[in-house]
């Protein structure tokens, strides 16, 4: 359609690696009819899927299917640039993931049209200040770092994004505001920092200074009543379970020491930046967060789930360390895919893996940690429980030879720590673990359990693997876990079921 206007090498670009659908030509009167009327609604679609699937794997590079697909937006803006608009404002709510992937979009589309980059960060602020009016606020996280990120391609001025930050800082000094309003304005501000940290603190380092002290001084005043009640387990021993916001302040301060650097976002708009750099650049409206209301239902706190560290993955890829930033970041992006993801598990499982950087990190016990890290969240996980069940045996499935072996090394390091779980946590776990041995013929090295055997019946273990046992055996029947179970753990088998023959019994009677 945009043949004759010069778009053909951009057209091209994108097609390389995205299918397109395309019309039947007939040449009869009334499928032409039909053809013309729903050739918007085709061109729609088309626009829809190309936003959509920019950034999966191809045969071209990222750089250039961005470069390819900004030409043919730009041409298509005309007449769609509402239709653009929209997509555009709702892939940035809805795939947080390929967040960086986006703004480099919207950064090159702002370079060859200006007037259209101003009407998108209206569309976004609108846009947020809709999610804080409907209590959406993990979509308000997104919305903000989306547009700190336009930062970094021009397309936001810095002194205009700490001047936002300045204002959902200031939440805090507000009279009579219940903390988990401070904490989530905080929190937006801190979670944000690892993509444009750098950027703000060379533009407005003497702001940043002063607004990253009055958060110091918020987070030490903090309440932490809530903390026992949130976390998994009643011990400090192997890793410190932190509140979320002190660990995330924690990383964000080893991040501002190592001058704000990070290794783990990508980062595509790097490959622009020679024409990113010469595009004008637009101010935010001023930003004041909404009052609080009867009707503001704010985010929990959370504790920060931890498993492993650099000593449980000796091969390969170090573990970033719990208070490096960039562990922040690959946890993040997890929890990220799983949320976008979540309701078709085959698909999430193959989005975790993969992650973009994978070779650069211990990639499976990162996922490993991260989904039960969802499982075990207090009071309740952000997902049903058998999403998290399901989306393990599909991860087991797609990595055979190793994720397995990670997600038994985890299942023992969760065993050996039953002492001090917390009882819900153990619930789920039972239900976790015998709903997995039912999907893999019930294999598990018993033996290595056995120190259960000589332990009080009521002790957390030896009740952790009889009601495992009665759980599997619900799932298949009593000879089975006669057959796989050794003989020394027959007192943690469940009673053999009876069956009563009603008609039978009659008969006798007569």
């Amino acid at each position: 359609r945009r043949r004759g206007r010069g778009r053909a090498g951009a057209a091209a670009a994108v097609a390389v690696a995205m299918s397109r659908r395309r019309h039947s030509d007939d040449n009869d009167g009334q499928p032409h009819k039909r053809r013309r009327t729903s050739e918007p609604i085709e061109i729609e679609d088309r626009l829809e899927s190309l936003i959509c699937r920019v950034g999966e794997k191809s045969t071209s590079s990222l750089e250039s299917n961005l470069e390819g697909l900004a030409g043919v937006l730009e041409a298509d803006l005309p007449n769609y640039k509402s239709k653009i608009l929209r997509i555009l404002c709702s892939v940035a709510r809805m795939l947080p993931e390929k967040l960086t992937v986006y703004t480099t979009l919207v950064g090159l589309l702002n370079a060859r049209n200006y007037n259209f980059g101003g009407e998108f960060v209206e569309a976004m602020i609108r846009q947020l200040k809709e999610a804080l009016k409907n209590n959406l606020y993990n979509e308000a996280v997104f919305l903000v770092r989306f547009l700190c990120d336009l930062v970094n391609c021009h397309v936001i001025a810095a002194p205009s994004m700490v001047a936002m930050f300045e204002n959902f800082v200031n939440v805090t000094q507000e009279e009579d505001a219940p903390q988990v309003r401070c904490d989530w304005y905080v929190h937006t501000v801190l979670c944000s920092l690892p993509w444009v940290g750098k950027e703000l603190y060379e533009k407005k380092d003497v702001e940043m200074d002063r607004m990253l002290s009055v958060i110091d001084g918020y987070l030490k005043g903090r309440q932490k009543a809530h903390m026992p009640m949130l976390q998994c387990w009643n011990s400090a021993q192997p890793h410190v379970q932190e509140e979320y916001l002190d660990c995330l302040w924690a990383q964000i301060q080893k991040m501002k020491k190592d001058r704000w650097q990070e290794k783990h976002i990508l980062r595509p708009y790097l490959a622009f930046d020679s024409v990113l750099c010469e595009a004008l650049q637009h101010n935010l409206p001023p930003f004041t967060p909404p009052p609080h209301t009867e009707g503001s239902v704010y985010p929990v706190p959370k504790i920060i789930f931890r498993m492993f560290d650099y000593t449980d993955a000796p091969e390969g890829p170090v573990m970033p360390g719990s208070h490096s930033v960039e562990r922040f970041v690959i946890e993040e992006n997890l929890r990220c895919i799983i949320r976008s993801h979540w309701k078709e598990r085959k698909n999430c499982a193959a989005q975790l893996l993969s992650y973009p950087g994978k070779n650069k990190i211990p990639l499976n016990y990162h996922i490993v940690e991260v989904v039960f890290g969802e499982l075990f969240q207090l009071p309740v996980p952000p997902h049903i429980e058998v999403m998290y069940t399901t989306l393990l045996i599909e991860l087991c499935k797609l990595q055979p030879g190793s994720l397995p072996q990670v997600l038994a090394q985890a299942t023992e390091m969760l065993y050996m720590r039953l002492d001090s779980m917390n009882t819900i946590c153990i619930d789920r776990f039972i239900n976790w673990f015998s709903h997995h041995l039912s999907n893999f013929q019930f294999r598990w090295s018993w033996d290595d359990w056995s120190d259960c055997l000589a332990l009080d019946p009521d002790k957390p273990r030896p009740k952790f693997v009889r009601e495992v046992l009665e759980k599997c055996m619900r799932l298949s029947y009593y000879q089975r876990l006669v057959d796989i179970v050794p003989e020394n753990f027959a007192a943690l088998l469940p009673a053999n079921p009876l069956c009563i023959y009603k008609y039978g019994r009659s008969e006798e009677h007569t």
